[in-house]
């Protein structure tokens, strides 16, 4: 591999590391950590589940389909399909996107500007236009000065963090830690992340490359390895520090679980890097949010430029239209966007996290009638997660009660995997046959 392949392998890891790490992957962990006390170990094992190995399992699957967001869900039907990408750009847009400037606010404008939501998401989404317009540059401008930079003072909190820690933990407060890392795994959206900056990634590499398709899904795939290693290090780093300044930081538990999340990582930061810590938290958030919602964005804009005749007026007007439905929505604060986005991510993640094994595994165990059984019983499985979320009832809680690891929001997962090994059975017969 020469120094120009080299260069273009880390160029596109450290820019897929940063299309996946916002505003969720910062906030979520240390407060998981702490939670878990002594258990930390298992959060983040299941933490790592859903936020880091099916993500990159998506990148893979990306690699092998060298496609869109299409592509994935295509063997169910062509109006699944359609369906179901126009969902997830909508969903992307107004709930992750305009989660990243939310916490851009709340942790690192407000506090040292005082300024408004609606001032701080004006500006933030300005810039993420003008990234997003200036769509050729992307990769090269996050994946050589952005990344780095925000790598560097991530290892530095958590480097020092640990070192300068009593290393305490707190009484564990999860029943089950492995099953509450999964689900807090959820509230990342990586694997929401994976399918839409996957989809980036193909179209960057495209623009600035007409290598052939082995060379790419080699480089796609390489590049996820290395982002998927680069976002367990500072998952496992983040989770544990949270869980060893257990007893050095008290948080008000009457404070809502986004205040608590960002008191927890300001106190962190502060411990470790003294006053000057406020000042790398206030910019590491910023740049790990930024660069999120310019993937989302952009990702958006990709498609309905894809669907509507390649229209490069498309792309801009689609931008146009998510940035502004960001500031909109950047008006809620953190926490209410994580309530409201909870329903729908029992809903659509499920469906998301099998599509993403389907496409990654072997074709001749993918074919399309597993990928219509396996969809189908994941769908009617996550209902009563779903039901249960918005309107929970006793009734409701038998049924479930009947559902393996239904009361843990993963009823989908055994009729699924039953399901696929079913097909496949039923495929092998008859072929003997």
């Amino acid at each position: 591999m020469n120094l120009k392949t080299n260069t273009n392998l880390f160029i596109t890891s450290f820019a897929l590391f940063s299309l996946f790490f916002g505003a969720g992957n910062l906030l979520l962990p240390p407060l998981l950590g702490y939670k878990a006390g002594d258990d930390w170990f298992w959060v983040t094992l299941g933490f790592i589940i859903t936020a880091v190995a099916i993500p990159i399992i998506g990148i893979y699957a990306h690699a092998k389909l060298q496609g869109t967001l299409y592509d994935f869900g295509k063997k169910v039907s062509p109006a699944f399909s359609l369906i179901y990408c126009v969902l997830i750009y909508v969903i992307a847009v107004a709930i992750p996107s305009p989660r990243t400037a939310a916490a851009t606010h709340e942790i690192a404008i407000h506090p040292n500007f005082g300024t408004s939501p609606l001032l701080t998401s004006s500006i933030y989404f300005v810039l993420v236009l003008v990234f997003a317009l200036n769509r050729s540059k992307i990769l090269s401008l996050i994946g050589k000065y952005l990344t780095p930079f925000i790598v560097i003072m991530l290892l530095l909190v958590i480097g020092i963090g640990l070192f300068s820690t009593q290393m305490i933990t707190n009484t564990p407060q999860f029943e089950v830690p492995i099953t509450s890392g999964i689900l807090e795994g959820y509230q990342t959206f990586d694997a929401i992340g994976a399918v839409v900056v996957g989809a980036v990634i193909i179209i960057s590499i495209n623009l600035k490359s007409n290598a052939s398709f082995e060379v790419k899904k080699d480089l796609i795939k390489k590049s996820g390895l290395i982002a998927g290693f680069g976002l367990f290090i500072i998952y496992a780093g983040l989770i544990s520090v949270g869980a060893f300044y257990g007893s050095e930081i008290n948080l008000n538990q009457e404070l809502s679980s986004d205040m608590q999340r960002a008191n927890l990582l300001t106190g962190i930061s502060t411990k470790a890097l003294g006053t000057f810590g406020n000042t790398v938290l206030s910019v590491l958030i910023s740049l790990a949010c930024f660069t999120t919602a310019v993937g989302i964005v952009t990702g958006t804009a990709d498609y309905f430029k894809g669907l509507i005749k390649n229209s490069q007026l498309v792309y801009t007007i689609t931008a146009i239209i998510a940035c502004v439905f960001g500031v909109v929505v950047g008006q809620l604060d953190f926490n209410s966007i994580i309530v409201i986005a909870l329903p729908i991510l029992l809903f659509i993640y499920p469906i998301t996290i099998v599509l993403i094994l389907l496409n990654a595994i072997p074709n001749a165990y993918a074919s399309s009638l597993v990928f219509k059984v396996v969809v189908i019983l994941t769908f009617i499985f996550s209902i009563p997660d779903v039901v249960g979320f918005l309107s929970p009832s006793d009734t409701l809680r038998q049924i479930m009660g009947y559902i393996p690891f239904a009361k843990d929001s993963l009823g989908w997962v055994l009729p699924a995997f039953i399901g696929f090994v079913l097909v496949n059975l039923f495929h092998k017969k008859k072929s003997f046959s």
